[in-house]
Parts: structure tokens; C-alpha cells; sequence
């Protein structure tokens, strides 16, 4: 229990570079709250007190904002940040080394017993606001972006983004498992869109049909103008046949 505790509070400070004491984290950060008290709920669940462990679960979304089953499974080093909304349910299953945003929902498509939520393997991060259902699994490194909605399963070191989630592509998929680098908000400077990849070519043609309408718009223009000068050139020319 107290091991736990221990790399819960380190966890902060290698993931949150406001945190400054580890009395500061212990008293005043909601995720480090959340996952003592579920780990008491979990313990009672798993001894067959539901209700109890329940009652702790209600307990610790009132003081957190942050909403468990005592049915979830939740590794080591795990880190909520801000925590607020984040929804967990019954057989959600969480790896090592987590990290959670702000309204995260591991949430179950079907009313069916049985596994209906989502499993995170180790290193995930899900930013603020994913929404991630369904008996799904989301490998190892993955990360999520913010208010996706992941119905699907996404592969190792890969990042899905939108509604629904897509996966862009890894340029530098090798190199992404030597990096280990924490990814605040599940947000990289290596994506490539395949939405965007889509695009580009239409964007292209659209600027290339816009110079061509320009080019017209322009002959057209001289044109007016050269009938305009021929048309007083011959108006002209009887008016001065007149004087003379």
C-alpha cells in the first residue's frame, strides 16, 4: 500500500512541473486522492463488499470529481492530472505508467455482463476530454488526443485523433520507442494527418483553378477594354472626316 503511495506522489513530479513538495502533492492533488481511495474500494469489491466498496467509490468522486468502479483494475504510476470528469468503468483495466486528462471516459458500448470497457496497456496517455468505449484495447505508448472518440482498437506507439478516431501515420514509428518521451495532452510534433495528406492535393488543384479563373478574368478584362478603344477610334474617325 505505502509502495504504491510512494510512486503515485514520485509520478507527479516526472509528469507535472508545477507539483514542488511531496506534502503538497499528498494533500491538495485530487488523482493522487482518487487512487488511494479506489485502491480501498477495489480491496473491499474484490473481498465481495460491493456495497462498501461502492460507497467508497461515491465518496471519493464527491471529494475528487474523479468517478471509479471498485471493479476497475489500475497499475502502478498512474497519474490523473486535474482529474476532473474523468469516468471510469467496471472492467476498465489501466496499465503502468497512465496518464489521464481532464474529462477522460472509459466507458462500455453494451449492457451485456461481461468485459465491456476499455483496457489502456502501460505508457498510454489519454488527453482531455477522450472518449474511449467499448471492449477495446489500447496498446502499449499509444496516445489519444484530445475529445477523440476511440471505438476501435489502436496499435502500439500510435496516435489517434477526431470523431471517429483515426490513426496517423508514424513517419517515425522507430524511432518513437526509443524516444520514451512523456506527451503532454497525447499532442507530438511527428504526426502526419492522413485527413490533412488527403486534402492537400484538392487545396493544390483549387489554388491552381483559382490563377487560371484569374487569368481569364484578366483576358477578359483586356478584351473589353481593346473593343472599348475601337469603338471610340471608329467614332472618332467620322467626326474628324466632318471638320475637315
Amino acid at each position: 500500500m505505502f509502495d504504491h503511495l510512494k510512486q503515485d506522489i514520485s509520478v507527479v513530479f516526472d509528469r507535472d512541473p508545477a507539483a514542488r513538495t511531496h506534502f503538497e502533492v499528498l494533500t491538495t492533488y485530487p488523482g493522487v486522492h482518487a487512487l488511494i481511495l479506489h485502491r480501498l474500494s477495489h480491496w473491499l469489491w474484490k473481498l465481495k463488499l460491493q456495497w462498501l466498496g461502492r460507497f467508497v467509490s461515491h465518496i471519493a468522486r464527491f471529494l475528487t470529481g474523479i468517478e471509479i468502479h471498485p471493479g476497475a483494475s489500475i497499475g502502478r504510476r498512474v497519474f490523473f492530472d486535474h482529474g476532473m470528469g474523468i469516468v471510469i468503468g467496471e472492467t476498465a483495466i489501466i496499465g503502468d505508467d497512465c496518464t489521464l486528462y481532464h474529462g477522460v471516459t472509459l466507458g462500455g458500448t453494451s449492457w451485456n455482463k461481461g468485459k465491456r470497457h476499455p483496457t489502456l496497456e502501460s505508457g498510454v496517455v489519454l488527453g482531455a476530454g477522450a472518449k474511449v468505449l467499448g471492449p477495446i484495447t489500447i496498446s502499449k505508448n499509444a496516445k489519444i488526443g484530445s475529445n477523440a472518440v476511440v471505438v476501435k482498437d489502436v496499435p502500439e506507439n500510435a496516435t489517434a485523433i477526431g470523431i471517429p478516431a483515426r490513426i496517423l501515420e508514424e513517419e517515425k514509428a522507430k524511432k518513437a520507442a526509443e524516444k520514451a518521451k512523456f506527451s503532454a495532452y497525447a499532442v507530438g510534433d511527428d504526426e502526419n494527418d492522413p485527413i490533412n495528406k488527403a486534402l492537400q492535393p484538392l487545396l493544390l488543384e483549387i489554388n491552381a483553378l483559382k490563377k487560371q479563373l484569374g487569368a481569364l478574368t484578366d483576358a477578359q478584362s483586356e478584351t473589353k477594354i481593346a473593343k472599348a478603344f475601337a469603338v471610340k477610334k471608329t467614332r472618332a474617325a467620322p467626326m474628324k472626316a466632318k471638320r475637315s
